[in-house]
């Protein structure tokens, strides 16, 4: 069994952070429990301590949880770390900073016993390096501009969704294309469909690395789930899962570009 861990809970309010501690200390995965009730109070935390995962609210005085985060990537031992919020409109922003979950007030026991699940994935897949030694951080009091931490085979890229209320996590991978809806995008998988507050624009520029492809003003499409072209006919398209989409003869020359570098076939 993996030894339990040692956590940092940072929140400004005193009532919510004694109630997240409860909640950890009940559960067996947990060990040690450092408290901090402001951002600063936190960072110290993090340089003096051997923290295996951070537990952290977004809206505190002084350097708040988004601050924190970005500071955590300068760390040379970065802990998984979960933001606890009441903030619903945070959560995209939240894991382009690698966040491991993001869990919404009033938190549920069983809600939290997940993102500590979650963390531990996180731990196991980071090995060693996100344990052993107090984390040593560049430049910690300062705020970077925000950068993702790329994916690797062990830690596919994540992304946040909303469901019924609460803040889930599907894998980017598992999207086939994304399709336009005003201010916001919906992200079609084999299993559904959810709407995410976040222009197409944003998402084409941000994924071009992962293998999304404009196709239409509407359409963003994961070349992996492309399973036909239709680009010579006199309307082209390609098929995504069970779907076909129209491709619009503006980005038509794009696609064959992006086709050609990903040597895939089209077919009649």
């Amino acid at each position: 069994m993996t030894d339990p861990m040692t956590v940092l809970v940072a929140d400004d309010e005193q009532p919510a952070l004694d109630e997240l501690a409860f909640l950890l200390g009940h559960d067996e995965r947990i060990g040690t429990i450092h408290r901090a009730s402001n951002g600063a109070d936190a960072l110290r935390i993090l340089t003096q301590e051997a923290i295996d995962a951070v537990f952290l609210d977004i809206h505190m005085p002084g350097l708040s949880g988004i601050d924190l985060a970005r500071a955590l990537g300068h760390f040379d031992r970065r802990p998984p770390f979960v933001f606890v919020t009441a903030d619903e409109e945070r959560a995209i922003e939240a894991f382009d900073l690698s966040a491991v979950d993001y869990v919404l007030k009033p938190v549920r026991a069983e809600r939290l016993a997940r993102a500590v699940g979650r963390l531990l994935e996180a731990r196991a897949a980071g090995g060693a390096d996100a344990t052993s030694a107090p984390p040593v951080a560049a430049a910690p009091a300062a705020a970077p501009a925000a950068s993702a931490a790329p994916p690797t085979a062990s830690t596919p890229a994540l992304v946040a969704v909303s469901l019924g209320g609460t803040t889930r996590m599907i894998r980017q991978d598992s999207i086939q294309f994304v399709q336009a809806q005003g201010d916001y995008a919906r992200l079609h998988t084999e299993d559904g469909s959810y709407l995410v507050r976040v222009p197409m624009s944003d998402l084409e520029r941000q994924w071009s690395a992962a293998g999304f492809v404009r196709i239409h003003r509407s359409y963003l499409v994961s070349l992996a789930h492309v399973s036909r072209l239709r680009l010579s006919a006199s309307s082209p398209t390609v098929l995504v899962g069970a779907t076909e989409l129209p491709v619009s003869r503006r980005l038509l020359p794009a696609l064959r570009d992006r086709v050609a570098a990903n040597r895939i076939r089209p077919r009649a």
